[in-house]
């Protein structure tokens, strides 16, 4: 529809927008293996300038590795596997989500739902192909209804799919609820909150003291004689 100039700018804007989340996700994946693996089992004295530096080799070894399998394997595949990531991470939420605003879930019934979120959803995304590359399971996150209602294929629409990780999530929040409920009436040990009150504030030494503020009022005005 466009001139190649025009298509130019939208291919260099789509590498752009690319960058961003590839940004986001680098940042993550390094802050998490800087604070919970390299500080939790390796260095738990280490100073805020150590774990900047390991932060950042961290983030590069990602950046390679990521187009490391982009040059090495097929990249309709790299696609089908980050949807297949959102599916994986998504059941982390009952758990990390809800449990910022609410203590009501029993720890088993958390370990529960996600077992149940993650079995659902491993076996949805097993059955599902990909015409594209040939491939007979993890094809994508597309789940065909016709599978469930309608096995024939002839009374639902072969063509209607819902996401997996919406199907595998709402198994993990009633299994955590129902499993919540038993332990809850069993009276089943919820554990020991190890978390101290120092956790949820942020370090005094770290802490900027408030810059006064320079007023820019006028002066009063003269009185006129």
């Amino acid at each position: 529809m466009f001139p190649h100039w025009f298509a130019g700018v939208a291919f260099a804007a789509v590498a752009i927008g690319a960058l961003v989340p590839a940004a986001i996700m680098s940042i993550a994946a390094a802050n998490l293996f800087t604070r919970n693996i390299y500080k939790e089992y390796f260095d738990r004295n280490a100073s805020d300038h150590r774990q900047a530096v390991v932060s950042k080799i961290a983030s590069l070894v990602v950046k390679i590795g990521a187009v490391a399998v982009i040059l090495a394997i097929s990249p309709q595949f790299s696609i089908d596997l980050q949807l297949i990531g959102g599916v994986i991470i998504l059941q982390t939420l009952p758990a990390v989500g809800l449990g910022l605003y609410t203590g009501w879930f029993h720890r088993w019934g958390l370990v529960a739902g996600w077992i149940a979120g993650m079995g659902l959803g491993m076996w949805m995304l097993y059955g599902i192909p990909n015409p594209a590359t040939n491939h007979k399971h993890f094809g994508g996150s597309a789940f065909t209804l016709s599978k469930w209602f309608d096995p024939t294929g002839i009374g639902l629409n072969a063509k209607t799919t819902v996401y997996v990780g919406f199907v595998a999530v709402l198994a993990n929040l009633v299994a955590a609820v129902v499993v919540t409920l038993l332990c809850k009436a069993f009276k089943a040990p919820d554990g020991v909150d190890a978390t101290q009150p120092d956790d949820y504030t942020h370090d005094p030494a770290a802490a900027v003291p408030p810059q006064p503020i320079v007023s820019d009022e006028l002066p009063d005005p003269v009185p006129a004689i």
